[in-house]
């Protein structure tokens, strides 16, 4: 993982996965403190695992049904769970010119302990796509680590071209 040397960095340390909501947003919280908080994963989108306003938008803009989309959400949320399981302690970073999402949730790459980053890992496995929606200074990087996934049928790719 390489990040950009002009962008500064807010880096957080001893903090645990409480819960895994999707592919993409998980719940944290300071081993410490209990401080508990969301984290939305830079660059990326998973598909959703219930029906919602983005279930409505994703349908239309795939194509594909609701209730297949929820079954792909639901293998990139099972995929978390099997990398990052509630009580994985895991570092956030992230970047000071890009904090929250429109929902304010606070934007983060997550560091897993053995020093993989979760977002590179939903990515080359083919478990979400690379969206400029989130966007993050590894942008480019995540597209390349998609179209690779697309290409050998990776995750989600297994069952749809995109998505």
């Amino acid at each position: 993982m390489q990040y950009n040397a002009k962008a500064p960095y807010l880096v957080e340390t001893h903090w645990q996965i409480d819960e895994v909501k999707d592919g993409d947003s998980i719940i944290i919280s300071n081993l410490f403190t209990r401080l508990r908080k969301e984290i939305r994963l830079y660059g990326l989108d998973a598909p959703e695992v219930k029906y919602n306003r983005k279930m409505k938008e994703d349908e239309q803009k795939t194509r594909l049904a609701a209730q297949f989309l929820i079954q792909l959400g639901l293998e990139a949320l099972h995929y978390v769970l099997e990398v990052a399981p509630p009580k994985t302690v895991v570092t956030i970073i992230t970047e000071q010119d890009n904090f929250y999402d429109y929902w304010n949730r606070q934007l983060g790459y997550v560091i897993l302990p053995g020093g993989e980053c979760l977002n590179d890992l939903l990515l080359i496995n083919g478990f979400a796509k690379a969206t400029d929606e989130y966007y993050c200074g590894r942008l480019a990087e995540f597209q390349k680590m998609n179209r690779k996934a697309q290409l050998k049928k990776r995750g989600i790719y297994k069952h749809v071209k995109k998505f």
